[in-house]
């Protein structure tokens, strides 16, 4: 496993978090995250990398900028962005890894449920996949 790193190709015209073909899953510990890495290199995704809350709130929430300035942001990227800093900072951990050309949004989701992954996201040209939904505070 890898350590996370934000690269521009991860973000929208906008530079909001949209990396698009990818899949970022949250578990609630790094544990959770580590275990499931483990098994998801086991059934030959070798590309996946790790990141932590402090990287989530440093890397993946700095994207949203001034999306809001003058007016909120209409895009999903924002809200689901906002989502992850929610869950970010009360110290879920993400793993991070390239969709397959084979893979579908409820192959994604089969991987994922049983590894104990609170909620996931989808990055599709033009369309944001929840894989796994936790509900909205």
């Amino acid at each position: 496993m890898k350590p996370f790193a934000l690269t521009p190709e991860m973000t929208s015209a906008v530079g909001t978090f949209y990396p698009t073909g990818y899949v970022f899953a949250l578990f609630p510990d790094e544990g959770r995250a580590r275990a499931a890495a483990d098994a998801m290199q086991e059934q030959g995704r070798t590309d996946v990398a790790h990141a932590p809350p402090d990287a989530i709130l440093q890397h993946v929430v700095r994207t949203l900028g001034n999306a809001d300035d003058p007016l909120p942001s209409v895009g999903a990227e924002g809200v689901i962005v906002r989502r992850i800093a929610d869950m970010a900072s009360n110290g879920s951990h993400a793993l991070f890894f390239e969709a397959h050309d084979e893979d579908s949004p409820e192959s994604l989701t089969d991987l994922l449920e049983p590894l104990g992954c609170e909620a996931a996201f989808y990055y599709r040209r033009l369309i944001i996949e929840e894989l796994i939904s936790t509900p909205v505070p």
